[in-house]
């Protein structure tokens, strides 16, 4: 089903499908991370993305209960957008072989995740208030607060030294 198909006749059935696309999303993000951590070199940022892995299934395990509440089981749509971003990071990451720079890689690539995540969960939140759905805006906000806090410690990590350690190996 795309995006504006003849499947989606209502605002209740768009909301279903953006939790079905975020669902698929996280699905796929719970796939790419191993690999990412695999890449990485700094013990900060294997951590950081071990620590995203696991919340990343608490994650899941939220929306597995929101499709519950709504009475719908818990199915994923395929999300063309994560499809792309993980596809570009895969595809960028193969190219670069100092492992300084492919740390500086690694998390731009999972800052270009977690802004998507915020877009999705920040609309999600929005939607499920104007239809007055509390619980369920309740535990969206839960995520939404962990895909800022994990944005603000790529920030952290990236700009406090990642990325000047990518440039003095760029230079060296």
């Amino acid at each position: 089903m795309g995006l504006f198909t003849k499947d989606i006749k209502t605002f209740d059935d768009l909301f279903l499908h953006q939790l079905q696309d975020v669902y698929y999303a996280e699905n796929q993000i719970t796939k790419a991370l191993p690999k990412m951590i695999d890449k990485a070199s700094d013990a900060g940022l294997k951590a950081g993305f071990e620590q995203h892995l696991s919340e990343t299934r608490g994650q899941i395990d939220r929306l597995d209960r929101i499709f519950g509440l709504m009475g719908e089981k818990a199915t994923g749509v395929t999300c063309p957008a994560i499809d792309g971003i993980i596809k570009e990071a895969n595809e960028v990451a193969g190219e670069i072989a100092d492992k300084k720079v492919l740390d500086a890689a690694l998390i731009a690539a999972a800052q270009a995740v977690e802004h998507y995540e915020i877009t999705r969960y920040g609309t999600l939140i929005a939607w499920a208030e104007q239809m007055g759905r509390g619980e369920i805006a309740s535990i969206l906000k839960e995520t939404l607060a962990e895909e800022y806090a994990t944005d603000d410690k790529l920030t952290a990590m990236a700009t406090g030294k990642t990325n000047r350690q990518a440039e003095m190996a760029s230079a060296g």
